[in-house]
């Protein structure tokens, strides 16, 4: 796992080099469209220096020069829809793409990891706290791997490796447990079912979350710079390198409503599987009712979106509740509450 964590580290720098370069390139080139629009204003226009060389007493009608001023919005070098981090640098791109190299091999390595866990307990590599961490940072970076494949999002690793490294960390640092068995309870092949699907849930909701996130940044930068005096900030080059915000607001609603379905089934699957184990399919333990809250809350993001016409900043802020009751839930009920669930001490 130690070695999976380096090569992620390795990934991240990669990606934030493809930032850094992409982002010196796009104000080099603004710069170099500066001195040439500030060229052809001061310049007599051609037409003009025409006529006067033929000496003619008229005077003769030019085309205007082109100012080139620092755009409020996308131009022909800022982002579009599907976002363009390398600015145009060839540098920045060779970085991205030594980026995304790190993080299959990281991923293949930090897969390797909990097969072998799996083998060694002989049992689903996901019964305690540190397991199911690996397990979920792992569907995070393939949900991203995924979705890369499909659509150009390689915007989006650098937010993706972040918090992958973030949990690792914290599952090596704090939660570690060493390889046992479960307890009589937890043998069942619900485990593989209901705790897989939770994973997945989990890991796919991260690129949810982020998507909502970047885009009230984005938002916020789009607003600024529709302003009559807009007022530039530091970040402002990254910010235009991202897709635009209605792009975001889509990526985010797509990821979500693809998950909820298999979000609903480990619900529901949780229910049965403590029909068979305690004989009662809801009790209202901590974490049951935690994940219907969890629940209940992308299902009004949802509903928000599909009948009350909700985009935007409100349905961000919806979708980072509802991924924040997420957080809650494995956190914060795992660790501090008790209950039958509970897996304080590890």
């Amino acid at each position: 796992m130690y070695s999976a964590i380096a090569v992620y580290v390795l990934a991240f720098f990669a990606f934030c080099a493809e930032w850094v370069f992409g982002g010196r390139s796009r104000v080099a080139r603004q710069s170099a469209a500066l001195t040439a629009a500030r060229t052809a204003v001061a310049a007599p226009a051609p037409a003009v220096v025409e006529a006067a060389a033929e000496g003619g007493g008229g005077v003769a009608l030019a085309t205007r020069p082109v100012v080139v001023v620092r755009g409020g919005g996308h131009d022909s070098d800022a982002a579009d829809d599907r976002g363009d981090v390398t600015g145009g640098d060839e540098r920045s791109d060779r970085f991205g793409r030594i980026a995304v190299a790190l993080t299959v091999v990281a991923f293949l390595m930090h897969f390797g990891t909990i097969l072998t866990r799996g083998l060694a307990v002989k049992r689903a590599p996901w019964g305690n706290m540190y397991e199911f961490s690996t397990a979920v940072a792992l569907m995070a970076v393939a949900a991203f791997l995924v979705t890369l494949m499909l659509r150009p999002v390689r915007w989006l690793g650098l937010f993706v490796v972040l918090p992958v490294m973030c949990t690792l960390g914290l599952a090596v640092g704090v939660l570690y447990t060493d390889s046992q068995q479960l307890v009589p309870a937890l043998h069942s092949y619900w485990l593989w079912i209901h705790v897989s699907t939770a994973i997945v849930s989990f890991g796919a909701l991260h690129i949810g979350a982020l998507a909502s996130l970047l885009f009230l940044f984005k938002d916020g930068y789009e607003t600024r710079m529709k302003a009559a005096q807009p007022v530039r900030r530091k970040w402002d080059t990254m910010m235009e390198r991202l897709p635009a915000s209605v792009s975001l607001d889509k990526t985010a609603y797509r990821v979500n409503a693809l998950i909820f379905p298999l979000w609903t089934f480990a619900v529901v699957a949780g229910a049965i599987w403590a029909e068979v184990a305690w004989g009662r399919y809801w009790g209202w333990d901590p974490k049951e009712t935690w994940s219907f809250i969890t629940w209940v809350a992308y299902a009004a993001y949802l509903h928000a979106r599909a009948t009350g016409g909700w985009k935007g900043r409100n349905a961000a802020y919806l979708s980072l509740v509802a991924f924040s009751c997420f957080l809650v839930n494995y956190y914060v009920v795992n660790i501090f509450v008790n209950g039958l669930h509970s897996y304080s001490g590890v």
